[in-house]
C-alpha cells in the first residue's frame, strides 16, 4: 500500500515542477463560463494525474496580472487560507499563496 503524501510534500513537489521548466497552459485565462466549464471537464478527465492537472489549470509559481487584477491563489475564492490549499474539487491541491492558475475566481 502506498503511503499518502502530506500537503507539504505535495506542495514541494508542485513547486519543484513549476520552477524547473515544466510548462503549463497559462493562457487563455478562464474568463468566460464556457472556458471554465471546458477546463473543469478537462480536469475531471485528468483524474489524479498531477502533471496533467497542473498543465490544464495553467499553474504558475508567480502571480499573473489579467485586466489590471493580480490573480494570486490567496485571493481566489477556492483558496483555504489556514491550509494553503485550493479547494476547487477538480484540483484539490496544496498551493502557495503567491501562485496562480487560470481558474482563478474572486
Amino acid at each position: 500500500m502506498m503511503a499518502a503524501v502530506s500537503d507539504d510534500g505535495l506542495r514541494s513537489e508542485i513547486a519543484h515542477l513549476l520552477t524547473s521548466g515544466f510548462v503549463t497552459d497559462v493562457f487563455p485565462r478562464a474568463d468566460s463560463h464556457e472556458r471554465v466549464q471546458q477546463l473543469v471537464s478537462d480536469l475531471r478527465l485528468a483524474g489524479d494525474d498531477l502533471k496533467s492537472k497542473l498543465r490544464i489549470a495553467g499553474f504558475t509559481s508567480y502571480p499573473i496580472m489579467q485586466h489590471d487584477i493580480c490573480q494570486l491563489c490567496e485571493t481566489c475564492m477556492y483558496y483555504k487560507v489556514h491550509r494553503r490549499f485550493c479547494e476547487l474539487p477538480e484540483l484539490n491541491l496544496p498551493v502557495e499563496p503567491d501562485w496562480s492558475c487560470r481558474l482563478w475566481r474572486i
